[in-house]
């Protein structure tokens, strides 16, 4: 359970990062290659996030057992990259569609602030808070999103 909500949170926040990131400026938006840039940096991350993890607890002597470990630690790391579908999604869909770029990633960026304050107050619930306290941390998870759809706004 800690690592699907910990990677859904990280995921969450590493998408809101990339779509606004990827913003095109003067070039032709390319909503495709930003959805593939996204699935391929998240793959990324988590391979290396589960790699490292493995690193840190590994045991010396385990033998072929330590590739087993490291082939579950990688595994484990799903929940990042199954974080970034909905960006994914909307980016592919602006891609049929022929949606614009700056309504597209607003509403990704927005998407993302809401699904953070889901992961962050489901989170809170899960591990003994009370609704409100609950809440109260789903807020400053959503505020990691808002803080991103800021800065986006302020660079561009």
């Amino acid at each position: 359970m800690r690592s699907w909500l910990f990677g859904g949170v990280y995921g969450t926040v590493l998408a809101s990062a990339l779509l606004a990131a990827l913003h095109s400026g003067d070039a032709v938006y390319t909503p495709l290659y930003d959805a593939a840039w996204i699935m391929v940096t998240a793959g990324t991350a988590g391979l290396a996030h589960g790699y490292a993890h493995h690193m840190c607890t590994h045991r010396p002597g385990a033998g072929i057992h330590r590739w087993r470990q490291l082939g579950l630690a990688l595994v484990d790391e799903w929940p990042v990259i199954v974080a970034c579908w909905p960006t994914v999604a909307l980016l592919l869909l602006a891609g049929a569609f022929g949606w614009p770029e700056p309504p597209v990633t607003c509403a990704g960026l927005l998407l993302n602030a809401a699904l953070l304050f889901g992961w962050g107050t489901f989170a809170a619930l899960r591990v003994g808070y009370r609704r409100r306290s609950a809440v109260l941390i789903g807020g400053a998870d959503a505020a990691i999103g808002l803080v991103i759809a800021a800065a986006n706004a302020v660079i561009k």
